[in-house]
């Protein structure tokens, strides 16, 4: 199948490399022309350094690639989607199925990033979310990773299984697109927490701490929206939480250690030189939680510390203080078991 993958960092050129592994005709465009030349030219990309680009694998800056593809692979940060897939609207072939990889809700909105995509495109294109634990870093290096394919329609989930799985890339399907993105979008803004309490000093019991807790807010916005609990049990939800809080190719738990070891928000920022997604969804994620009614008590510390200039030693220690409750009226595990 003829593919384009837009979007050339590091996640990006992973999905595009597989697809060619795959034997897939694939392009990988680049928002600057001199970004693609320079691919092409080196075959490699400095986000998977190590990791050599095919020769069979096509680099361009022209969005025009994505005429006559199959399918389009939409990988560019959460904050460009709406304005890249507006670019794709008046291009893309009506019933190309594209996948969205990006993590995050948009800002102002509040839509979730398929949403966003749907909305561009008038709905001429069904939309598939491809999401679980699965660091580029490791996808380049051929390690054996597993995430989910996620569509209203789970023919076109089923199709997007077929473009990537192989022996090292194993996907499963979901009929539930909405818990899927947000759990990809929540995932980082509790890895950036978790990365804050490292940076602190603090030690493993409080990372499990944070990752439950965590959890069992990512499941109550989820549900609040539509989304089906057991979802946040799976690849997407627990398995990328778990990646993303205890890796360092984690950007957004990197960026967390800085901020609790002291550094500014936006030095921190600067340090990391790439965009940190849990930035951007800690803010937008309090917005959908403050419209739907939902509380995020994790969620909201963020907020307080990135936006509003909070100490996080001050914050860890609101958290602690909060007023005594049951466990058992938000696990997603449980209410999922009881359920069952």
């Amino acid at each position: 199948m003829k593919i384009t993958v837009v979007g050339s960092g590091g996640w990006g050129t992973a999905l595009a490399l597989l697809l060619v592994e795959n034997g897939h005709d694939v392009t990988l465009w680049s928002h600057t022309p001199a970004k693609a030349v320079a691919l092409e030219e080196t075959r490699e990309n400095p986000m998977l350094k190590g990791v050599p680009l095919p020769p069979e694998m096509k680099f361009t800056a022209d969005l025009g690639a994505v005429k006559g593809c199959g399918a389009v692979v939409m990988a560019t940060p959460s904050y460009a989607v709406r304005e890249t897939a507006h670019k794709l609207r008046g291009i893309i072939d009506p019933g190309t199925v594209v996948i969205s990889v990006s993590k995050g809700i948009e800002k102002d909105s509040s839509l979730r990033l398929s949403q966003v995509i749907e909305e561009e495109l008038e709905g001429k294109c069904p939309v598939v979310v491809l999401s679980g634990p699965s660091h580029a870093e490791e996808v380049g290096r051929h390690i054996p990773t597993g995430v989910v394919a996620a569509a209203d329609n789970l023919k076109d989930a089923e199709l997007v299984q077929d473009l990537f799985m192989n022996p090292r890339f194993r996907v499963y399907t979901s009929d539930d697109r909405i818990g899927t993105e947000i759990c990809a979008a929540l995932k980082n803004v509790i890895a950036l927490c978790a990365g804050c309490t490292d940076g602190m000093g603090c030690g493993d019991n409080t990372k499990a701490l944070l990752m439950t807790r965590g959890l069992a807010e990512m499941a109550r916005l989820g549900v609040a929206l539509g989304g089906r609990k057991e979802t946040f049990t799976g690849l997407a939800g627990v398995g990328d939480l778990i990646v993303t809080c205890t890796s360092m190719h984690s950007r957004n738990r990197r960026y967390g250690i800085l901020i609790g070891q002291g550094k500014s928000v936006q030095d921190a920022l600067e340090e990391i030189g790439a965009v940190v997604e849990g930035y951007y969804a800690a803010a937008n994620a309090r917005s959908l939680a403050q419209k739907v009614g939902v509380e995020m008590p994790i969620s909201q510390a963020a907020y307080e510390v990135l936006y509003n200039g909070r100490d996080v030693h001050a914050v860890v220690s609101d958290l602690m203080s909060r007023a005594k409750r049951s466990e058992l009226d938000e696990s997603p595990a449980l209410l999922f078991l009881q359920e069952k």
